[in-house]
């Protein structure tokens, strides 16, 4: 009976021990998953960074990320203004018109070219195709000039060349320190010596390398044409002074399109200095003038079709033609040009015709007393004294295609 019992109790107590084993071996698996699990979501990414929570901002590094608070509730933005409500029978649109301005320097001398320099605003009037205009601005000019010397150096004529290289010689002396001035001069092409420089000395050096010209075509309306090219990137009033027989021997471009380029090309004046006239005088009466340009036969009316040619640069563009008997006048021209350039009333308007339609508008400038009477100008022993206005006929406005 003792040992029923006993294996009863050996058998009981087995039974418990392997509950008691089966729930440990459970609870050590439940509890490895846990951890596995817990490791997984705390081990770092493959790249080596952390993965910052949400609410953690900012830029990540290798040790993770920094912590920047978070932006407080900002307002929101204000409203767009409300728009006008429109009013019944008006159209809903706006005009903008730009009206460019117009800049006419003038210079108002006497018969022997002085300037007369005591004029105000209300002696001028402006006229554009008959309508007189509004001056906005005025005043008189006294600043540094920007200017090109234009040279015709070719292998026609001996006289031709050293008039060329006196007169440009007057005119780099005539300077100032404060001119910006560039050098060319041309046969068949145009060549560039100087560009502009505000040194003496270099437009010296320049022309001390016209020495041995090259051809005997003269293309002038060539050179002028590309010389207005190039100054046409400029800003502000500039100046060519062209020393030159006025003959064209070989230029692509017509008369026409030169002067159509010079019609319509906008601040810039033109100062033609006519060299040779000595040895035209000469070679007219002993009825040699075919001869003066070596291989290219002229005649006087070809010399005549030059000068007018060149008195026509100038009047269009407001400039003055010289023709100098002699090497000793280039002194005293080249003093009246600097005096026309530095002494100007520079005068501009808003023009009453708006429209940008490229079209060409003809100028009229008058001198009158302030009462609007004719002005009446004395010298200092109290004699009229006669007066000539110089200024561009003309100007072509901008073109804007719609």
């Amino acid at each position: 009976m003792f040992s029923a019992s006993f294996t009863q109790a050996r058998g009981f107590i087995h039974s418990v021990v392997t509950c008691m084993v089966l729930a440990a071996l459970a609870w050590g698996v439940f509890a490895g998953a846990t951890l596995r699990a817990q490791a997984q979501d705390q081990s770092p990414p493959a790249n080596g960074q952390q993965t910052p929570p949400p609410e953690a901002g900012g830029p990540n590094t290798d040790v993770g990320p920094y912590a920047i608070p978070k932006k407080k509730d900002e307002p929101p933005p204000p409203p767009p203004p409300t728009k006008p409500k429109a009013v019944e029978g008006m159209p809903d649109y706006s005009i903008q018109v730009n009206v460019p301005l117009v800049e006419v320097p003038v210079m108002v001398t006497t018969k022997d070219g002085q300037f007369i320099s005591q004029l105000k605003k209300e002696n001028f009037r402006i006229y554009e195709d008959g309508a007189q205009q509004t001056i906005s601005s005025f005043n008189i000019s006294d600043a540094p000039i920007t200017a090109v010397l234009l040279v015709e150096y070719a292998a026609t004529n001996y006289e031709f060349m050293i008039d060329a290289l006196q007169a440009s010689y007057a005119f780099v002396q005539s300077l100032k320190k404060d001119d910006w001035v560039a050098l060319e001069y041309y046969d068949m092409r145009t060549q560039i010596l100087v560009d502009f420089t505000q040194d003496k000395a270099a437009l010296m050096g320049g022309l001390n390398m016209l020495r041995i010209p090259g051809f005997s075509e003269t293309n002038e309306f060539d050179a002028l044409y590309d010389t207005l090219d190039r100054l046409d990137r400029i800003e502000g009033h500039k100046y060519i002074i062209l020393v030159t027989t006025g003959i064209d021997s070989f230029s692509k471009i017509n008369l026409d399109q030169i002067t159509k380029k010079v019609k319509t090309t906008k601040d810039v004046t033109i100062f033609p200095i006519s060299i040779g006239w000595t040895l035209r005088n000469w070679c007219e009466v002993r009825h040699c003038t075919r001869y003066t340009r070596g291989m290219i036969p002229v005649t006087q009316i070809d010399y005549l079709q030059a000068d007018n040619e060149l008195q026509t640069f100038a009047r269009m563009t407001g400039g003055r033609f010289y023709q100098p008997r002699f090497q000793a006048e280039y002194a005293e021209i080249f003093h009246d040009i600097a005096g026309d350039i530095r002494n100007q009333y520079q005068i501009a308007y808003h023009p009453s015709n708006p429209k940008l339609d490229g079209s060409y508008r003809k100028l009229k400038v008058e001198v009158v007393a302030p009462d609007g009477g004719p002005l009446k100008v004395r010298d200092q022993k109290g004699k009229d004294v006669k007066y000539q206005i110089i200024a561009r006929e003309g100007y072509t406005a901008k073109h804007t295609v719609e």
